[in-house]
């Protein structure tokens, strides 16, 4: 077997080699506005928080699936969008009442990179929001499955973030490809190898949290990757998690109906 080197992961989310989408040809992805404390903040104490940015896809009208390292101390989604730049009248800006990272998940190993955000209210489905579908529970994504990942992350690694939803094919890759590549452990019941390392068809910083979709079926979720633009990447294999999402979601009624396009 070819000798890889360790790489240090860093989360993913950036679209390289890909294009734009068709506008709302997705309409199940979210892009999350995130407030984080900012322990470094390059502007003092009067200033302690700082933001981010993840992808996300809406599950159920009051849920939206992403990664749980892309928490924080407040979240707003935003339903709708194919421009982000541009308050589009598709858009709905729903904050998060409820933030629930997978008990397990660990923040040193990228363990159960797995999260639900619970809306404030349900949103409103129409031809420019609507949810996806979830794998069967322990379905597996073979190798050499061409799957297709979107979002707003930078198009390159040193570019900027894309105003307009990005989207590239990758390739399932088999798990020897990510085993002996990153210093964390890959674990391939829980994860994805995806990305054929023969390509610059990648996912980097910035829109961490975006579906897998493999026939309209959103498979994994972007966890992380080696940070230099090129693939094979890591997700998090969603129908390990099935029943721990349904178990979830059970627990809390559909919110109230949705409100107006912006709120």
């Amino acid at each position: 077997m070819e000798n890889h080197k360790w790489t240090k992961p860093v989360c993913g989310g950036e679209i390289i080699g890909g294009h734009e989408a068709i506008p709302h040809s997705r309409p199940y992805m979210a892009f999350l506005w995130i407030s984080v404390q900012n322990s470094e903040s390059w502007f003092g104490d009067n200033f302690p928080f700082k933001t981010k940015t993840c992808g996300g896809f809406l599950i159920r009208e009051d849920f939206v699936l992403t990664a749980a390292h892309c928490n924080g101390r407040a979240i707003w989604v935003t339903l709708g969008a194919h421009d982000i730049s541009k308050q589009e009248w598709t858009q709905h800006v729903i904050p998060v009442k409820r933030a629930i990272p997978h008990p397990d998940y660990n923040d040193k190993t990228f363990a159960n990179d797995i999260m639900l955000l619970q809306l404030h209210r349900k949103a409103t489905l129409n031809p420019y929001v609507q949810t996806i579908r979830l794998p069967r529970k322990n379905h597996s994504v073979m190798p050499g499955k061409v799957c297709t990942v979107a979002g707003w992350g930078r198009l390159g690694v040193n570019a900027q973030t894309a105003d307009k939803l990005q989207e590239v094919d990758l390739e399932v890759q088999n798990k020897d490809a990510c085993l002996h590549l990153y210093i964390l452990p890959f674990n391939n019941t829980l994860q994805i190898c995806v990305g054929d390392p023969g390509t610059r068809k990648d996912s980097f910083m910035g829109d961490s949290g975006g579906p897998l979709v493999c026939h309209k079926v959103a498979e994994g979720i972007n966890s992380f990757g080696k940070g230099d633009g090129t693939p094979p990447l890591v997700y998090t294999r969603i129908s390990s998690y099935v029943p721990w999402i349904e178990k979830t979601m059970s627990q809390f009624k559909l919110q109230g109906p949705g409100g107006s396009a912006r709120d």
